[in-house]
């Protein structure tokens, strides 16, 4: 069974729910045939690609947040993430940038045969250390932590190999009915927007398992056994 899972790298739900996502798989009974893989949906193209800012700034010019809103807002995603065992998780004292690099790092990560690793690593860097991964010198330096080859990676983000399956991802999601991140899709069949909580994706996922391994009856002779009129009385010898 796939499940998939659209993101924006610098969105904190996005984190949150692929934390999600994985405690859900853990708890559930057939967890080993579960292949879950990660996709990119960038909503930070509008930021420039030659520096960041800080989170706080693009809080305020983008969503007209003050200080005390930004820090309520950001707090409450900070204290729901500890509190289902991410921490540290910086959201507010933070930096954000043009993400379509970085996405693209993620898809060559992804044709290497690490996309869970790769999204794991660069999620943990951002809301957990609090370190940019925007520029080509910081996604080199995720490409070492994830054994992949130096010049090899700086030659495919240089000449934007992936930059068409980075859209190609955005545009598959918006056909699912997605309209922003997290977006997840279970067995290719059920779309589910935002950070569901574990529990509602476990269910889906027991939904979803039920539906494709349904119970085949097998007649077996007249067994006895009870039902709304009573229990069958074993023969006398």
């Amino acid at each position: 069974m796939k499940v998939e899972i659209w993101a924006e790298i610098t969105c904190p739900w996005c984190g949150l729910g692929s934390h999600r996502v994985d405690r859900a798989v853990e708890r559930f009974e057939h967890s080993d045939d579960v292949e879950v893989i990660h996709r990119s949906f960038p909503l930070g193209n509008s930021f420039p690609a030659d520096r960041t800012v800080s989170a706080r700034e693009a809080l305020s010019s983008k969503h007209g947040l003050s200080g005390a809103q930004a820090e309520k807002a950001t707090g409450q995603i900070e204290s729901l993430a500890a509190s289902e065992g991410l921490s540290p998780y910086r959201v507010l004292d933070n930096v954000v940038g043009n993400t379509e690099l970085a996405h693209e790092f993620l898809a060559h990560a992804s044709a290497q045969g690490k996309n869970r690793e790769a999204w794991d690593t660069i999620f943990r860097t951002y809301f957990g250390e609090a370190e940019p991964v925007f520029a080509l010198d910081d996604l080199l330096g995720l490409s070492d932590e994830l054994g992949l080859d130096r010049d090899l990676t700086r030659q495919v983000l240089t000449e934007r190999r992936y930059r068409a399956q980075v859209q190609d991802d955005a545009r598959r999601a918006q056909r699912l009915g997605a309209t922003g991140a997290p977006f997840i899709v279970v067995d290719g069949r059920y779309g589910v927007p935002g950070a569901q909580d574990s529990d509602t994706l476990l269910d889906l996922l027991r939904t979803a398992w039920d539906e494709n391994h349904p119970l085949t009856p097998i007649s077996a002779g007249d067994a006895p056994g009870c039902g709304p009129d009573g229990c069958a009385v074993p023969a006398r010898p």
